[in-house]
């Protein structure tokens, strides 16, 4: 076959298949405890208090950062705004694998990435509706108006709709962990990079918003568990054992 044909990206079968109890023990039972046993620390043993404390005290007894510029607009906006873009360029990706022969190995992990993150934001922002919690800056700790309500406590009515746990600002940066699993597909040399990259995203919006008051830190937990677990139940679905296969013997085909 001549090498100008043959497509410039490999799916590689030894890395990315999900096959056995390690890859489920390791990419999802792990995290998901230590996503757990961080929120209990952070919302049962105060610690989300502890922290936002400290933020608040340091500020000078105000959230001295809510409207500040690179805050609300260059973090929180102009983030936002990163995260359409990214995804933006992952479909022209993805309608370039549907026309483009060489790309066409790309064309299921790209999918994947693009659902992912969709589903990820979405989950979390279903939640945010569910869950019912406040924001620091909205309780009275913390000069707000309203007392602090746990999630598992009944919330008074009177106290009308909060919608701050899961973060989801925060999620629009730790959505792209499925960078992880994309890289696992396509070059797996890459996977450590693209989760650096993606955490280190999720980070700079999660305290970026814990400074301005809008968010404890295990809202941020929450975000990034979703996430995590999102993109693992995806790559599990769309890239079974059964249609993993080496990049050689489809070549040859």
């Amino acid at each position: 076959m001549p090498l100008a044909s043959t497509p410039p990206y490999a799916l590689p079968a030894d890395l990315s298949a999900p096959t056995g109890g390690d890859f489920l023990r390791r990419h999802l039972l792990v995290p998901l405890l230590a996503a757990v046993a961080a929120s209990v620390v952070l919302m049962a043993g105060n610690g989300d208090q502890w922290l936002a404390d400290l933020l608040f005290h340091w500020e000078g007894g105000q959230w001295a950062f809510k409207d500040a510029w690179w805050s609300s607009h260059l973090v929180h906006r102009g983030g936002k705004n990163l995260s359409t873009l990214a995804a933006l360029l992952v479909m022209l990706a993805l309608l370039r694998a549907c026309f483009d022969a060489r790309w066409k190995p790309l064309r299921l992990p790209l999918l994947y990435l693009l659902l992912a993150v969709g589903l990820s934001t979405g989950v979390v922002a279903l939640l945010k509706s569910m869950t019912h919690m406040d924001c620091p800056w909205d309780l009275q700790r913390y000069g707000g108006l309203r007392p602090f309500v746990g999630l598992f406590q009944p919330r008074p009515v009177l106290l009308g709709h909060a919608a701050c746990f899961p973060a989801g600002h925060a999620s629009a940066g730790y959505g792209w962990v499925a960078l992880y699993f994309f890289a696992l597909r396509v070059r797996p040399q890459w996977r450590w990079a693209a989760l650096a990259v993606a955490v280190a995203t999720g980070l700079v919006f999660g305290i970026s918003q814990q400074l301005r008051g809008a968010h404890f830190l295990s809202h941020d937990v929450g975000a990034l568990a979703v996430s995590w677990t999102v993109a693992v139940l995806l790559y599990l679905l769309m890239f079974p054992p059964a249609k993993t296969a080496p990049f050689k013997e489809e070549a040859r085909a």
